[in-house]
C-alpha cells in the first residue's frame, strides 16, 4: 500500500471516526452542564477540538494502525468526560441521560449523514463528486452507527452500563463499577477475538433503514 492509498484511507476511515468520537464525549459534557455539572468545560473538554479528547493509544495509535495495516479490528476509544456526581440535583436520573447523550449523538449524526448521503444521490447523480462524497458519507453514518450500538452494550465502562446503572440496585451498581476494569479487559478480549461481530447486523440494519427512509423521502 502507497502513501497515496493510506493516505486515502485514513481520509475515508479515521477522520468519520475521529470526528464522532469527539462529537460523542462532547454530547457528554454538553448534557453534564445541562444538567448542573460543568467540570467538563471547567477542564476544556466541552469543545469538538481532537486534542481535548485524545488518548493516544485508542484515539491514535491503535485505529491508525488498524487502518495501516488492514487488521481485521479497528477499536478505539477517547478519554472519558469527567462529571461531578456531586453537582448533580438527580444523580442516577442525571447520570442516566449524561450516559445516553454519547450514543444519541452519534445516531443523530447518522440521521444527518444519512439524509446528505440520500440528498446527493436523488440530486447530484451525474456530478463527478458524487461517488466519493457517497463513499465518504456511507463510512461516517456506519461509524456512527456502531458508536452508538457498541456504547449501548449493557457493560461498565461502556455508556450502556451507566443507562442500565439507573435502573438496577445501589448495591449492584458499586459492585459493577468496583470492577471496571476487569471488564473492560473483558470486552477487549471479546473484541479482539471476533465474539462481538454480531454487532454487523444491527449497524447494517439501522444503516439501511436509514437510506431507505431518506430515499424514499427525496424521491416522494
Amino acid at each position: 500500500m502507497d502513501v497515496v492509498d493510506i493516505g486515502a484511507k485514513l481520509a475515508l476511515i479515521y477522520m468519520p471516526f475521529l470526528f464522532a468520537l469527539c462529537f460523542h464525549e462532547f454530547a457528554h459534557g454538553y448534557v453534564a452542564k445541562l444538567r448542573g455539572d460543568n467540570t467538563a468545560q471547567m477542564m476544556g473538554r466541552l469543545t469538538l477540538n481532537p486534542m481535548a479528547h485524545i488518548d493516544w493509544l485508542g484515539t491514535v495509535i491503535l485505529p491508525i494502525l488498524s487502518i495501516v495495516t488492514n487488521l481485521n479490528i479497528f477499536f478505539g476509544w477517547a478519554k472519558p468526560v469527567p462529571v461531578n456526581e456531586r453537582n448533580l440535583k438527580k444523580p442516577r436520573t442525571d447520570m442516566f441521560w449524561i450516559a445516553l447523550a454519547g450514543p444519541m449523538s452519534n445516531v443523530l449524526l447518522a440521521i444527518i449523514g444519512a439524509f446528505i448521503a440520500s440528498a446527493i444521490a436523488v440530486r447530484m447523480q451525474t456530478s463527478d463528486i458524487q461517488q466519493p462524497m457517497a463513499m465518504l458519507l456511507s463510512q461516517f453514518i456506519l461509524t456512527n452507527l456502531f458508536l452508538a450500538i457498541f456504547n449501548l452494550i449493557p457493560i461498565h465502562p461502556l455508556d450502556g452500563g451507566k443507562v442500565l446503572a439507573r435502573f438496577l440496585p445501589t448495591a449492584w451498581n458499586y459492585k459493577l463499577e468496583q470492577n471496571q476494569q476487569q471488564l473492560s479487559f473483558l470486552l477487549l478480549l471479546l473484541f479482539i477475538s471476533g465474539a462481538l461481530r454480531f454487532l454487523v447486523y444491527p449497524v447494517y440494519f439501522s444503516y439501511q433503514v436509514l437510506l431507505n427512509f431518506f430515499g424514499a423521502f427525496f424521491h416522494a
